[in-house]
């Protein structure tokens, strides 16, 4: 099944990014593997689990002939396989990790659900891995009837708890973000298709925020004033990797980060209420209060 599937893959890199630097012998590989699923592990299967994980997640497992142990590949000259390690273990092993101590750590650790995870994340990560085509019904909010779409699944992302396909549309002859959540039907057609050459989902959402696709506008220069208590939050926690600390102003912070104003960061601004000030753009600035000004109207009828 393609979840047991995940679920190895997850498990080597878990076991490969505790062993660090040093890395795991073949034996140890397989001591592991045994301790966990049972049974032998051959070289060939373990060969083609790291062709998969590379392909896939883009972490590498490479083996030291000096030493013939295996690691994670951190090189500098491929993606930071680090950070890549980190956002595997943190979005894909608590669940399992949760499962297999459910009896030992029952009430002792809450995590937030995150529910267009489960029914097709694992089936279209698959479909990735095979550059199958996929045919979805999907269901757009505010709409009674679900529309058909052939697609080819590129990447998959995570924003706001939801999970989301990022796909070439046929019908739309271009670029599309699906909520997995939305979508009420998932089948493969036989198809396959080929990956576009240098396709990189970060790359692509690198000038926007959240899962508005920049379609060719321009990013633009974000100037916010917060207080000194939501700076803390800032500096520890981002809106947007272009984020820099310009300094203090009095019993205030000065930010600015370089991005294609959209919904998705709209709404974030304004959540932060009274902590937070837009002061350029001009047009973001009129927007948030905008937005705020009717959040107000709300509670004065």
């Amino acid at each position: 099944m393609v979840p047991e599937l995940v679920d190895k893959y997850i498990f080597l890199v878990q076991s490969f990014a505790e062993a660090g630097d040093r890395g795991l012998s073949w034996r140890e590989v397989q001591a592991r593997w045994e301790q966990r699923y049972g049974g032998s592990y051959p070289r060939r299967s373990f060969g083609n689990h790291r062709s998969a994980i590379e392909e896939v997640f883009g972490i590498a497992i490479t083996c030291d002939r000096s030493t013939n142990r295996y690691r994670i590949d951190r090189s500098e000259s491929a993606i930071d396989k680090r950070e890549a390690v980190d956002y595997l273990i943190d979005t894909f092993t608590v669940n399992s990790l949760l499962t297999l101590g459910k009896e030992r750590l029952g009430g002792r650790v809450a995590v937030e659900d995150i529910p267009s995870g489960h029914a097709y994340l694992t089936v279209v990560m698959q479909a990735m891995l095979d550059n199958a085509v996929l045919e979805i019904s999907y269901r757009k909010y505010m709409s009674a009837e679900a529309e058909h779409r052939t697609i080819l699944p590129y990447a998959v992302k995570e924003f706001a708890k939801r999970w989301y396909v990022v796909a070439f549309s046929r019908e739309a002859d271009a670029l599309r973000v699906y909520a997995m959540d939305r979508i009420v039907a998932l089948s493969r057609t036989g198809e396959h298709f080929r990956m576009p050459a240098g396709f990189d989902v970060q790359e692509i959402f690198s000038a926007s925020y959240g899962i508005y696709l920049p379609e060719g506008q321009q990013p633009v220069l974000v100037k916010l004033r917060t207080t000194l208590r939501e700076a803390a939050y800032l500096q520890d926690l981002p809106l947007h990797p272009s984020q820099v600390f310009l300094g203090q102003e009095g019993d205030h912070a000065l930010f600015a980060l370089r991005v294609v104003p959209n919904p998705n960061l709209v709404m974030e601004l304004c959540k932060r209420g009274d902590r937070l000030e837009v002061l350029e753009p001009e047009s973001l600035r009129q927007e948030v209060k905008e937005s705020l000004k009717k959040a107000i109207q709300l509670y004065e009828h």
